[in-house]
């Protein structure tokens, strides 16, 4: 775990403020373990509203994401045991934990991988909450090894330096795949990494990492298709951004099934969309008070028609949400209605619409619509897809 030498992780930026002023009930962080290194403040940036709304921040002091619209996955380490547990408040929906936007709920129940602290490993668990969040967004869990390599993103609300405070405020950084070996030659402290069961992850020059804080929050990456998919949970690590010390993380895709299981024997909630994803992620900008911009994704390989609860996931970064007119464009031209101008000020669009569009032909080219109809405030379209 992220506390000691094992840091309960978080991202080390310069943004600091602590989740006590966020009404947040944790423990002191840990002191910084010896080793006489100077703990450098990690490079990392601000989250934007709405760019990873899965994430989950959780009162113990550690971080998760949506797995179902009830279920949070989260480390092992970070709760005690399996079993009934009404101690725990999650806030979700925004990046500003003093936001009044924010979203909560209490946990119910927690279920704690039987295999943590044992030579198999399996740093993770499951927290089942009071009630669903409706339209809750959704982080898939990677199934095979397929995407344990490459550039990884990570993010959270803690320390901002290694033994510091948290953050009010979400932040991200990305760090690069360190294979087994490098990573269990790097220093004694990663002798006892399991292969199997862990990744790791940073950069040989230190300088961004995950810290105090961040434990159970999801590690993930672009998979094939070009949507998100969680590929590591926050474990462990030696320090924070130090060189050649990076942090260690659950193979998520080694316990996928188990996790899968865990999820089923709860209940509780709805399951990421199966079917066909179809997405766009290129940024399209969004004029001030101007024309309409548009976004296409073409589908193919779908027989027969669109399906009468066709999903569309849209995320659109813009300052006032309240002047943006969204629209989806079926391939025969017709339109459909997403969302209307407003007087709301709150900013971005994230969230997921359903639509009756089965008098539409599936495959073709599907256009997302979006204008801006009040001046003073700008955006852009950050992504969108069609899950079939």
């Amino acid at each position: 775990m992220r506390t000691g030498t094992r840091k309960a992780l978080a991202l080390v930026v310069g943004v600091a403020a602590t989740l006590a002023a966020a009404g947040q009930a944790l423990a002191a962080p840990p002191p910084p373990d010896g080793g006489g290194l100077t703990p450098q403040v990690v490079g990392g940036t601000r989250a934007a509203q709405g760019e990873f709304p899965w994430m989950v921040r959780l009162s113990m002091g550690c971080g998760g994401s949506m797995l179902t619209d009830q279920l949070v996955l989260t480390a092992a380490h970070c709760v005690t045991r399996t079993g009934n547990n009404t101690s725990i408040t999650a806030t979700y929906g925004s990046v500003d934990l003093q936001s009044s936007s924010r979203i909560t709920r209490t946990s119910t129940y927690v279920h704690r991988s039987p295999t943590y602290n044992t030579s198999t490993g399996g740093d993770w668990a499951i927290i089942k909450l009071a009630g669903p969040i409706s339209g809750a967004s959704l982080l898939p869990i990677a199934t095979t090894n397929a995407y344990n390599t490459g550039v990884f993103t990570v993010a959270g609300w803690g320390a901002t330096s290694e033994g510091g405070g948290q953050s009010r405020y979400l932040l991200k950084a990305n760090v690069d795949y360190v294979d087994d070996t490098t990573c269990k030659n790097s220093d004694p402290y990663y002798s006892d990494l399991i292969p199997a069961a862990e990744l790791c992850a940073g950069l040989p020059q230190g300088g961004v990492d995950t810290c105090q804080g961040d434990s159970g929050g999801p590690m993930f990456r672009r998979d094939n298709a070009g949507a998100w998919v969680q590929v590591g949970i926050v474990s462990h690590g030696n320090g924070c951004a130090r060189p050649d010390n990076p942090g260690v993380y659950t193979e998520v895709s080694t316990f996928a099934a188990a996790i899968n299981q865990a999820k089923a024997d709860l209940g509780g909630g709805t399951n990421p969309p199966i079917g066909k994803v179809f997405e766009n992620t290129a940024d399209v900008t969004i004029p001030d008070a101007g024309a309409a911009v548009y976004s296409d994704v073409t589908v193919s390989g779908v027989a027969g028609n669109a399906p009468a609860a066709l999903a569309v996931g849209v995320n659109i970064v813009h300052s006032y949400s309240g002047d943006v007119v969204v629209d989806l464009v079926a391939p025969d031209g017709s339109t459909y209605r997403l969302k209307n101008s407003s007087g709301s000020s709150t900013p971005n669009v994230s969230t997921t619409y359903t639509v009756n569009a089965s008098s539409e032909v599936a495959n073709g080219t599907w256009r997302l619509k979006v204008q801006d109809v009040y001046r003073a405030d700008t955006g852009y379209i950050n992504s969108w897809k069609l899950t079939f």
